[in-house]
């Protein structure tokens, strides 16, 4: 028998207590090909959600996912998350929450794991805090001379 996860049950309690406390429960989703939100809210592959009963109609939290309808610049809209989306439930006013890990595309991760790194990306960072406060740059260390020695 496999455990069910207990993330749908964590997103539905804090949204409760956020209800119960007079908070707005947020949600943080990374955004995939089964979340169906507005694309022009979307930052970075990400979005955050208001799912307070003042915010959302027909609310519904399942351990499948999070659906309800919202309005978006005044125009009503069709709202669904599986719960594997979602990153985080907190309540805007405290930060008070939980944060999820969101299982990786294996093929991204391998992608990820396997690129070079940008050291290009890298140098120019560091010229910019060496312009900001030298000081808090720490030098580099020197290559030390290799202690191996051939032996015949």
């Amino acid at each position: 028998m496999s455990e069910q996860s207990a993330k749908p049950y964590l997103v539905r309690a804090i949204c409760e207590w956020c209800s119960d406390n007079g908070l707005t429960p947020y949600l943080n989703v990374k955004v995939n090909a089964e979340t169906r939100v507005p694309a022009a809210y979307v930052k970075n592959g990400e979005i955050v959600l208001n799912v307070s009963s003042a915010a959302t109609r027909h609310l519904t939290i399942d351990n499948n996912g999070v659906r309800f309808s919202a309005r978006f610049s005044g125009a009503s809209q069709e709202v669904s998350v599986p719960m594997s989306a979602i990153a985080g439930v907190f309540a805007k006013e405290t930060g008070y929450g939980f944060a999820f890990t969101i299982a990786r595309d294996p093929a991204a991760s391998l992608a990820s794991a396997t690129a070079p790194p940008d050291t290009e990306i890298g140098a120019a960072l560091e010229r910019d805090l060496r312009r900001a406060d030298p000081a808090k740059v720490r030098a580099k260390p020197k290559a030390r001379p290799s202690h191996l020695q051939i032996i015949k």
